[in-house]
């Protein structure tokens, strides 16, 4: 196959670890920095131009696009798929999940579990959004925000009222949430492949931090998940029409709990907790359902 990587560096250990398991099973593969291609939209021969050169002949196209530029690498990745290359992930999977508040609504559509979440611009009353979430302590976040950042723990009512006012002075959409403190800082990451959870690991958020990430400090192990944590992973990734994803669920008292459906789910964390190769299962994964071109959401919004 001749596989291109929708990347805008080259040298992320995700990307090259991409590229190194598709080069050992014998593919050809192009690193393309979505920022630098530019489009020919027609009906007759769509086409995608990069640095002067028309790109034609991929099979299959591995999409890496970062949260701050989903808009133009979706359409970009559109136009591989109107071009008729097979991806990895879909472009409508992938702006279903970059919208935390429509990857919400369609998990709670499923019956998925879920923290309590409320949603608001610019409520009448903080201190019923408030309430309607739980009361304090709460999770406040931007919508907008990734990695971590952009999210606020509120111990208290007053602090909640602050923040949410901060927001609100800012126009910010922000989405408040139950804290779930048996989870203990903790989440689990489910990285699927297909319909297949192939590795999970425990991130833990170092010491007076509620944040997992490991961007922020946390620590990753390997963790044996349950039956209903590894259905809820799997029905989530299923309901963004996603192949491959990056689910991460809490612990609550009432059962497992989606927190978000990661379409680029970084691959060191996982490979280093689990010393699995991922990277090899998705190339193994483009391998056998490239050829029957089957997709989950085509000609879906």
């Amino acid at each position: 196959m001749k596989i291109a990587i929708l990347s805008r560096n080259a040298k992320l250990y995700s990307t090259r670890r991409l590229v190194e398991a598709a080069q050992a099973r014998g593919h050809e593969v192009r690193v393309l920095d979505v920022l630098r291609c530019y489009m020919n939209i027609t009906s007759n021969r769509p086409s995608i131009h990069f640095k002067g050169e028309d790109l034609t002949g991929f099979d299959a196209v591995i999409p890496r696009i970062g949260a701050s530029v989903t808009f133009y690498g979706t359409a970009v990745l559109r136009q591989f798929e109107m071009m008729g290359v097979f991806p990895l992930n879909e472009s409508v999977a992938i702006s279903r999940s970059r919208d935390k508040l429509r990857s919400l609504q369609l998990l709670a559509r499923k019956g998925i579990g879920l923290p309590v979440t409320g949603f608001a611009h610019s409520p009448d009353d903080v201190g019923d959004l408030i309430n309607m979430v739980n009361g304090a302590p709460l999770v406040i976040k931007l919508l907008e925000g990734t990695q971590g950042i952009g999210v606020v723990l509120a111990e208290t009512h007053k602090a909640a009222e602050s923040v949410i006012e901060a927001f609100m002075g800012l126009k910010a959409n922000i989405l408040a949430q139950e804290f779930i403190k048996e989870a203990g800082g903790a989440d689990i990451r489910c990285f699927i492949i297909g319909d297949k959870v192939v590795a999970a690991m425990k991130r833990q958020g170092k010491e007076g931090e509620f944040r997992s990430n490991l961007h922020r400090g946390g620590s990753a192990t390997l963790i044996r998940i349950t039956p209903e944590e590894r259905s809820t992973a799997l029905r989530a990734a299923r309901t963004m029409g996603l192949n491959v994803a990056g689910v991460d669920l809490l612990r609550s008292n009432h059962g497992p709990v989606v927190m978000e459906v990661n379409s680029s789910p970084g691959l060191q964390g996982i490979e280093a907790a689990s010393g699995k190769d991922v990277a090899g299962s998705i190339i193994e994964f483009l391998e056998k359902n490239e050829p029957a071109g089957s997709t989950r959401t085509r000609g879906k919004g």
